[in-house]
């Protein structure tokens, strides 16, 4: 089991939702936050709250959809901290919108806030990691990247991507001291519906049913913290949900009949 305390953990994502629920965790786990996301204001408010559990807490803004932006801000942590012992991608663009319908300059923008963004940071991290002699890289995935699930298109395929590039980099890294720990959550209560992304770009601003019943964040995050303390390779977190994961693996005909019918 890992002690987090006095590591530097590096969350995206971290102004709302599982993101924010982790800063949270790992506060309470004595642990040295960086946080990042692209509203600052929200942030501080998330590190005010971090600040009651642990002594150390810095926010940098970045925005995920601007890679060329992402050396400064890998410079400016590495210069406030030394080093980065867990860095957890975190942040995303969630979608809800028909794959036919949706033009590709979205599908294009969810890729890179989803899939170019988490790499970008991470190749600017690792050789850090390497060179300290330790580390280790959440990625925060998707059960969406296990199955395709509809309105989800573009979504779904940046979590698969995800999967497959790290799954290839853990591979790549085994001789390595730096872990890779891929987290899929199914449904979790946070407002990742209602930030969903539209075909117009515009927001869906609608709470999916399966989403306000899921399960919550505070729950997901702990279970995460675990994850990552265990060194897990690949984690399932969630409810009912995660059952779809093992129905698409080991009954495929039953999954695709029951595949079309789910709608959020």
């Amino acid at each position: 089991m890992k002690n987090f305390r006095d590591k530097i953990v590096w969350i995206t994502g971290a102004s709302s939702g599982i993101g924010e629920e982790l800063a949270y965790a790992f506060a309470r786990e004595g642990a040295r936050l960086v946080l990042s996301a692209r509203n600052r204001e929200k942030l501080e408010q998330v590190k005010a709250n971090c600040l009651k559990s642990t002594s150390s807490c810095l926010v940098q803004p970045v925005d995920l959809s601007e890679t060329g932006q992402l050396e400064a801000a890998v410079n400016a942590v590495l210069e406030k901290t030394g080093r980065i012992d867990v860095l957890i991608n975190n942040a995303g663009r969630p979608q809800r919108s028909l794959g036919k319908e949706t033009p590709l300059e979205i599908d294009r923008g969810i890729m890179e806030v989803n899939f170019f963004g988490p790499v970008a940071l991470t190749k600017l991290v690792l050789p850090h990691m390497l060179k300290n002699g330790s580390g280790h890289i959440v990625v925060i995935s998707s059960i969406t990247g296990k199955f395709g699930v509809r309105m989800r298109t573009a979504y779904s395929a940046s979590k698969h991507a995800l999967q497959g590039y790290f799954e290839s980099w853990r591979a790549e890294l085994a001789a390595e001291p730096v872990k890779i720990t891929i987290v899929s959550p199914g449904f979790i209560r946070t407002e990742i519906s209602q930030k969903a992304v539209t075909k117009d770009g515009s927001p869906y601003q609608k709470m999916d049913e399966a989403q306000a019943n899921g399960m919550a964040p505070a729950t997901c995050a702990a279970k995460i913290v675990n994850a990552i303390k265990r060194e897990r390779k690949d984690v399932l977190v969630g409810k009912k949900e995660l059952i779809m994961v093992y129905i698409r693996r080991f009954i495929p005909a039953l999954y695709h009949r029951m595949i079309t019918k789910i709608n959020s």
